[in-house]
């Protein structure tokens, strides 16, 4: 007989490796609709720790005042990043997320000053540029999410001296995601639009949802700093 607990991680393997067959945006975003009144508990259950070891990355670099700094948070769902970085005296956070019903999950943590609707990827993310002292993407960068270029405009974002926090996974379906994106971080090292402060593999990502892996997945946690120009 299935214990409770494993019963509940199956349930959440389903759920996710359903979301791997969303091939269009539409389909995607009806996806994280119809999971967000779930998502923060299923995300308990993988042991996702993504959150809050990019807000520890973050903390343990920014020497601003953390009252006054402001922080993007894309791809912000429910809120789990915000929530984080507020235990760690961060306060003023602006939110952007394609799925409607996230950002409604969003809006009642009570922790945004600013929510806003946008397809990354396809539509250029609807902020000032060079106006946040932090900008932070958790859980998109990978493959059938975000596109990889899309860490030009985190950089676009961020004021001169800023950090931009970014996170993907390390596991074997999205070796050539994560490959593309570091070198597009490169990229732009080469180009003088940022130097990275850290990269960080942590073993224990979250655990292992895929057919061919079990236990835990690895991951990656970037931080960059924008020049000033």
């Amino acid at each position: 007989m299935m214990s409770a607990a494993t019963n509940t991680f199956e349930s959440v393997k389903a759920v996710i490796l359903s979301a791997h067959k969303s091939t269009t945006s539409t389909d995607k975003v009806n996806f994280y609709n119809s999971w967000a009144e779930n998502y923060d508990q299923d995300v308990t259950v993988l042991d996702y720790r993504a959150p809050s070891l990019a807000a520890n990355s973050i903390s343990s670099h920014f020497s601003g005042s953390r009252e006054a700094a402001v922080v993007l948070d894309v791809a912000c769902g429910t809120g789990l990043v915000a929530k984080q970085m507020k235990r760690l005296g961060f306060g003023h956070f602006v939110g952007v997320d394609g799925s409607e019903a996230m950002l409604e999950l969003a809006r009642d943590s009570g922790l945004y000053q600013d929510l806003k609707l946008s397809m990354l990827g396809e539509e250029t993310l609807p902020v000032q540029w060079d106006s946040f002292d932090v900008v932070v993407i958790v859980g998109a960068l990978s493959v059938g999410q975000v596109p990889a270029a899309v860490v030009r405009e985190l950089c676009k974002s961020t004021k001169p001296g800023g950090y931009i926090c970014m996170t993907t996974r390390s596991n074997r379906d999205n070796l050539e995601y994560k490959g593309a994106l570091e070198r597009e971080l490169k990229q732009m090292e080469e180009e003088g639009l940022w130097s990275c402060v850290e990269v960080t593999e942590v073993e224990d990502w979250e655990r292992a949802v895929s057919e061919q892996e079990d236990g835990y997945i690895s991951g990656a946690v970037y931080l960059y700093k924008k020049l000033q120009l």
